[in-house]
Parts: C-alpha cells; sequence; structure tokens
C-alpha cells in the first residue's frame, strides 16, 4: 500500500513525510491511534478525525495493492464465520439420592453403565462427549463430517 497516495486522496499529503519518517506502513496503520497521530505531527482534531475514519474503513476494503510489489492481496475478513454446533448436558436425575442408598464402589459400576449407555446414544447420532463430569456428560455434536477425536471411555 502506498501511504503518501493514501494520504494524498485524504487530501492529507502534507502528513507523508511524518509518515515515512516514522516508518508507517500498511501493517502499523490499522493500529495508529488519536494520540499517535499527534505524535506525528497531526495537530487538527478535524486531521486526526479524518484520518482514524480512513483507518477503520481500511478493514473493509476487498484488495489491497502494494505499492512495490505490483500484487493484489486479499484482506482479512474483519466478519466473523457462524458455524452451526450443538451442546448438550445429561445428568443423571436424583444421583444424589442414590448415592445415599448405594455403596460407593455400586454406584461407581451405576455411573459407569449410565456413562456407557450415553456414550453409545451419541455415537449413533455422530455426536462427541467431550467430558464426564460425575454423574454428568457434556456432549457436542458438529454437523460437517466425523468427529476425529474418539469419545473417551469410562
Amino acid at each position: 500500500m502506498d501511504i503518501a497516495a493514501w494520504l494524498d486522496s485524504l487530501g492529507l499529503g502534507q502528513y507523508a513525510q511524518a509518515f515515512r519518517d516514522n516508518e508507517i506502513d500498511e501493517r502499523v496503520l490499522p493500529n495508529l491511534t488519536a494520540e499517535d497521530l499527534k505524535d506525528l505531527g497531526v495537530k487538527l482534531v478535524g486531521h486526526r478525525r479524518r484520518l482514524l475514519d480512513a483507518i477503520g474503513a481500511l478493514g473493509t476494503s476487498a484488495p489491497v495493492v502494494l505499492a512495490n510489489a505490483g500484487t493484489v492481496e486479499t484482506a482479512p475478513r474483519s466478519d466473523a464465520e457462524r458455524r452451526q454446533l450443538t451442546v448438550m448436558f445429561c445428568d443423571l436425575v436424583d444421583s444424589t439420592a442414590l448415592s445415599a442408598r448405594l455403596d460407593p464402589e455400586d454406584l461407581r459400576d451405576v455411573i459407569g453403565a449410565y456413562h456407557h449407555a450415553v456414550t453409545g446414544v451419541v455415537r449413533t447420532f455422530d455426536g462427541f462427549v467431550a467430558k464426564f463430569m460425575g454423574d454428568g456428560v457434556l456432549i457436542d455434536k458438529f454437523p460437517v463430517g466425523p468427529r476425529k477425536f474418539p469419545v473417551i471411555p469410562t
């Protein structure tokens, strides 16, 4: 990006030398603040505001032409990518009352059988058991392709 030409297009070409002297290029430009512009000698508030607005608009432009290379490079996207993700938390009902009635070893077997049953159902829907938390199970499902991570064994 030719910073001097960009400043000229804004009617602010008088600052080109200050930008050059301070090595302001297309990598530094998006991070400039009003304070930085003051340090560069941009004394007028209106000029600083115009520069900050123009810098902000750079993030929404599509191609950026590099002055020396003569090549076109795509500017990074500023919008977020949306993906659908289904998450479910499954909990064993009345497990506290069950723990009061059973020996710890028996309770472990019951919760293990519960985890095994939940894991089987989750697999039939191409889901993934993200985490076992006591008597709870955190499950997620990605709509595109199978998950590469194995289901955590109990």
